[in-house]
């Protein structure tokens, strides 16, 4: 391949395009932390050998980590070079250094037989820990960070994954190099909490085309992916001990950013016509907030009804709650037209508009956008400038143009095509091997669907089993707050070439029936 040529690796794994390039010089080592005592009568060369020995043989200087040469050391410490050189040929010699030639000189590979690796030394030092150790009692809530293998693996149905192999990078890569030609002295210093301005009417532009969301830039603040925005919504809008109203199953991070706040959660039961606003009532109807997916509900898929939206915002109005809407996904539809926000339906300014780019472009790229009502942008510009001061201007300025010149547009119609061309083959697969035994549910739009199971079947064991298998599903029973009303598999296949979909559902298919 010629140098001016971009590669793909890509099948489960899919690497950024590269170029092929020869490999960059290695940088000079970190200069490690020297205290010299020039009044001791132990020799500058002996100290710094000590300290060098045990920093390696406590494992502080990783094998094949690049050390300091002898000229750049002696300078930093202010003596001369004589001492730093008889030091690193005691080590040398002693085999704690190797030196490559043309290459520098590194902590060696394996350390002398004598001393146990500093991997092993650190497993053998124990951990004191004197005195209280307090935590707040939100963070004491929170389920443990440990992922389960389908939240940690990466392959075939992965949730929340994109066909990352098909975003154009060499546009993106154009426009990125583009703005660090022309960059300006202002984006490199402290910004606005919101964001760019330029990307924010780039922002309000679309949604008040594509979405019909009622807004314009001053209202729009740019985000690190809809969970920092949930995130800065409940810092402003709720108090501890606040009722929210959550779809039941829902988003388990959400839950993770409201049980933070210290809310009451109230798991509201979700049906075909998305969250059933009347049970609501029922079972809290002074709550503070309600967070909904209402275009396509996480994780079962149905898209809210008409009159559950009006049911809702005349909740919200009637008791003076906040609605938080996450449009998570809704650009693809593949059944029918797309369907306006609930925003959009708003005439009382109660609905907080949550988007993302994470699902449309690459997750990493941690973009996300809050359409605030007016009366709120000043609270919310506080708390953000409490939090993180202000987003990164990079991506923003790069975004915009990728928007503005008609990049996004037309990504987002390829890969609408691509996503179709997946599920169907998905929900033709589940069909062939597992025939009426297993429903499909919220397939007509998204990234995902659901693959309910035969009664008798656990999911989380279904699902463990069938991560063995190189099949990352996620066991829809871990989406209830509460006890679990279905039991099935959340699968992804936005990152499943068409090729590994069939092989996938047979793997999948194996694994149930080696727990029946």
């Amino acid at each position: 391949m010629g140098s001016s040529e971009w590669q793909f690796k890509s099948r489960f794994e899919p690497e950024l395009p590269v170029p092929d390039v020869a490999p960059r010089k290695v940088a000079t080592g970190f200069l490690p932390v020297i205290a010299l005592d020039r009044k001791s009568s132990t020799p500058l060369h002996r100290q710094i050998y000590d300290i060098y020995r045990a920093a390696i043989v406590n494992g502080n200087l990783a094998p094949l980590q690049k050390i300091p040469s002898s000229r750049a050391l002696a300078a930093e410490l202010r003596i001369s070079r004589i001492p730093v050189l008889s030091a690193y040929a005691q080590l040398l010699g002693e085999g704690y250094l190797e030196s490559v030639g043309g290459g520098g000189t590194f902590v060696s590979k394996s350390l002398p037989d004598r001393f146990p690796s500093s991997q092993h030394r650190r497993e053998e030092t124990p951990k004191v820990h004197s005195g209280p150790r307090p935590i707040s009692s939100r963070s004491a809530t929170l389920p443990s960070f440990i992922g389960a293998p389908w939240l940690v693996g990466r392959g075939a149905f992965t949730v929340g994954q994109v066909a990352v192999e098909h975003f154009p990078f060499h546009v993106w890569l154009r426009l990125v190099s583009r703005y660090y030609k022309s960059v300006r002295a202002a984006p490199l210093y402290f910004s606005d909490p919101m964001g760019s301005k330029d990307f924010r009417s780039s922002i309000a532009k679309y949604l008040r085309t594509v979405r019909s969301v009622k807004c314009d830039a001053d209202q729009i603040m740019v985000v690190s992916g809809s969970q920092q925005a949930l995130d800065v919504a409940a810092r402003v809008l709720l108090d501890p001990g606040d009722s929210v109203w959550l779809e039941e199953p829902g988003y388990s991070l959400s839950r993770r950013v409201f049980m933070l706040a210290g809310c009451r959660l109230i798991p509201v039961p979700v049906d075909q016509e998305g969250l059933n606003v009347a049970a609501g009532i029922r079972l809290c109807k002074n709550a503070r907030a309600a967070y909904v997916t209402p275009s396509h509900q996480f994780p079962l898929g149905a898209t809210m009804s008409s009159s559950r939206r009006h049911q809702l915002l005349e909740w919200a109005q009637q008791v003076g709650a906040w609605i938080i809407e996450d449009d998570y996904d809704s650009e693809y539809r593949y059944e029918s037209s797309p369907i306006a926000s609930l925003q959009g339906l708003d005439r009382n300014s109660r609905v907080i508009y949550v988007g993302t780019f994470s699902k449309t472009l690459y997750p990493s790229l941690r973009v996300g956008y809050v359409v605030i009502p007016t009366d709120l942008v000043d609270r919310f510009a506080a708390t953000r400038l409490a939090m993180d001061v202000y987003p990164s201007d990079l991506f923003q300025a790069v975004l915009s143009d990728f928007i503005n010149e008609g990049h996004y547009s037309r990504h987002l119609r390829r890969t609408s095509l691509l996503y179709r061309e997946r599920r169907e083959a998905l929900v033709n697969a589940i069909a062939e091997q597992f025939g009426s035994a297993v429903q499909v549910q919220g397939e007509q739009s998204g990234l995902h669907l659901v693959a309910t199971l035969p009664e008798g079947l656990d999911d989380q064991q279904v699902a463990k089993r069938a991560a063995a298998k190189n099949v990352w599903a996620w066991p829809l029973s871990t989406c209830y707050l509460g006890r679990p009303v279905l039991q099935g598999l959340v699968l992804g296949f936005g990152s499943t070439p068409l090729a590994e979909v069939g092989p996938a559902i047979r793997r999948l298919n194996k694994a149930i029936d080696e727990l029946r």
